[in-house]
């Protein structure tokens, strides 16, 4: 159970932060990034979707991944806190976006060498995602961080309010510790020294700075989450709780 338990917290991860995406479908500020964040939103999602089909089978009692997915209330789901963060302007969402893919691009890397065929398969896929993530959403940080006066005043108050969901990234549950002593997953704390490279790089092409975060915030894990988690679920669950087990 503690690798399902495991597998749970990387799904959630995705399928918030996919959903998060999916918002801007319609209302994004050009064309191009109408449907650029969708696809974005459809890769973590379709990463969601194995994960939770295969922490359902380690979990055994028979659920599907959608019971995964809309069956499950807030506290149940263990997201860390980033993902589920507003999306605010367009500036949070993309270094939102970089916060997560440049933890998640060396950590598909190490899980290719996981000891769970279908976590290897994940990984093979994902790496390449994560990788275009990193580039889209660097891209964007570094033309708003360093562009007009009020571009790069948005994106430092991105800076200022996002980066003290970023160490929770690097904190293993007691059940993903289990996992990463077996073999299943890496270990999240050995990923912070690229995860830092990565951002720096960016963010000195893009005249910011990477601020101390005395007090970050905890407890996503633990099922502890923020009003906006709720919201977000509610919206998404809808149709499947109004009509359970419908197909079309």
């Amino acid at each position: 159970m503690t690798v399902y338990h495991a597998l749970l917290e990387l799904a959630d991860d995705h399928l918030v932060l996919g959903h998060r995406l999916s918002e801007w479908c319609g209302h994004a500020p050009m064309l191009e990034e109408d449907l650029a964040m969708p696809n974005m939103a459809l890769d973590l999602i379709g990463t969601a979707r194995t994960l939770y089909d295969r922490a359902a089978a380690l979990e055994g009692k028979g659920r599907s991944e959608d019971d995964m997915a809309y069956l499950r209330d807030e506290r149940a789901y263990r997201n860390c806190l980033l993902v589920e963060r507003p999306n605010e302007d367009f500036a949070h969402t993309v270094l939102r976006q970089l916060y997560f893919a440049a933890f998640m691009h060396p950590y598909w890397i190490a899980a290719q060498d996981s000891t769970d065929g279908v976590v290897r398969g994940v990984a093979g896929k994902a790496v390449k995602e994560m990788a275009y993530h990193i580039r889209h959403a660097g891209e964007w940080v570094i033309r708003l961080g360093d562009g007009t006066e009020e571009s790069a005043a948005r994106m430092r108050d991105a800076v200022e309010a996002l980066s003290i969901y970023v160490d929770e990234l690097f904190d293993s549950s007691p059940a993903a510790r289990e996992a990463e002593a077996a073999g299943v997953l890496p270990v999240r704390a050995d990923l912070r020294t690229q995860w830092d490279k990565t951002i720096a790089d960016i963010f000195g092409e893009a005249a910011l700075t990477l601020p101390e975060a005395p007090y970050p915030q905890r407890g996503g894990r633990e099922g502890l989450h923020g009003e906006g988690l709720g919201h977000l679920l509610a919206e998404m669950q809808s149709v499947y709780r109004a009509h359970p087990g419908a197909q079309w």
